[in-house]
């Protein structure tokens, strides 16, 4: 019987180990390999699109910042330095310290007030069973409406002052006089037009927020808390809102930030659009009012600039503060 012992072949794709190590290399640096045509095409497709935000955003930034510490009058030429004095002038101008004491008052109110509306709505619209796409959209559609159209749509029609007004109209059902509401600085009514007009523009928006923030709480939290006996208001405060605290928290940051940011609805409520209001134009004038005025009407661009950096850096700390109390950003442990 034979019994010499049988030569037995690699399996197939084996090999000496040196042989795989060239055939891997290989591989991968047929993987790694970059497709030229394939960047070039893609820095042709995006390159108008960085050129246009590198120069009309970034460098516009850059210079804006350059002009600040220049005395730029009637001109957007760098040359003549001051230093810091256009930041003292501004601090020290009794109109622009009022704007910010008003756009912090402003602010105060109108952030826990649509804060408010915005979560009550979502909590009722979430509990809609059926037409609950019809509701979210209807109540969305203002946030598509542009702050210029809407302002003039309250200015014009529904707070004009005349007796055919619709807020006067609603007024007289009540006994209520034919009131100028844009024009009364005492009561200063005109901050009923200026809240109500941001509040039916930007409601929509964050209810859809707290809505997807609700859809994502699971059911089975509330069951569980049901059978422990929670219900209503406790339910609410135990479970919904710290469910809710990212989206609340985010919702804040964007609400202090748009407060901060109002020119739109203020500038044609009382200065542009259907002719100026007489007294409360000079009365109720936000930062970015009184920056236009600087910049735009009496053309001195370093001060405008020197005050677009400031009100940038307010933004930028009481964004900070409210994330450190808040603790935005800190991982749940």
């Amino acid at each position: 019987m034979d019994t010499a012992p049988k030569a037995t072949l690699p399996p197939t794709g084996s090999g000496s180990p040196a042989t795989r190590s060239r055939g891997t290399a290989s591989t991968t640096a047929r993987r790694r390999r970059i497709d030229w045509r394939a960047v070039g095409v893609f820095a042709l497709m995006t390159a108008p699109v960085l050129l246009g935000i590198g120069i009309f955003k970034y460098f516009a930034i850059v210079w804006s910042f350059l002009l600040s510490f220049s005395k730029a009058d009637r001109t957007i030429s760098l040359g003549d330095w001051v230093g810091f004095a256009n930041y003292s002038q501004l601090l020290g101008d009794p109109d622009f310290r009022k704007s910010i004491t008003q756009i912090l008052l402003f602010t105060l109110f109108i952030v826990p007030v649509t804060f408010a509306a915005s979560l009550g709505l979502a909590l009722l619209v979430h509990r809609i069973r059926r037409g609950r796409a019809l509701f979210r959209t209807s109540f969305l559609i203002p946030a598509a409406v542009s702050y210029v159209a809407a302002s003039l749509l309250w200015k014009m029609s529904l707070f004009n002052g005349l007796p055919g007004g619709v807020a006067n109209t609603i007024g007289d059902w009540f006994g209520m006089s034919a009131t100028p509401w844009l024009q009364t600085q005492s009561p200063p009514l005109y901050w009923v037009v200026i809240v109500t007009l941001r509040l039916w523009l930007q409601v929509g928006f964050f209810m859809i927020l707290f809505l997807a923030g609700l859809q994502g709480v699971p059911r089975e939290v509330y069951e569980a808390a049901s059978l422990d006996g929670a219900s209503g208001w406790r339910l609410f405060r135990r479970i919904t809102l710290p469910m809710l605290r990212n989206t609340s928290v985010a919702v804040l940051m964007l609400l202090f930030i748009a407060a901060f940011q109002a020119f739109d609805e203020f500038y044609n409520l009382f200065i542009g659009g259907g002719g100026a209001t007489s007294g409360a134009a000079t009365a109720v004038r936000p930062p970015l009012v009184y920056l236009y005025d600087v910049a735009m009407q009496a053309q001195n661009y370093g001060l405008g600039s020197a005050g677009a950096f400031v009100l940038t850096g307010l933004i930028v700390a009481v964004t900070l503060i409210q994330g450190r109390i808040t603790g935005f950003g800190k991982s749940e442990e």
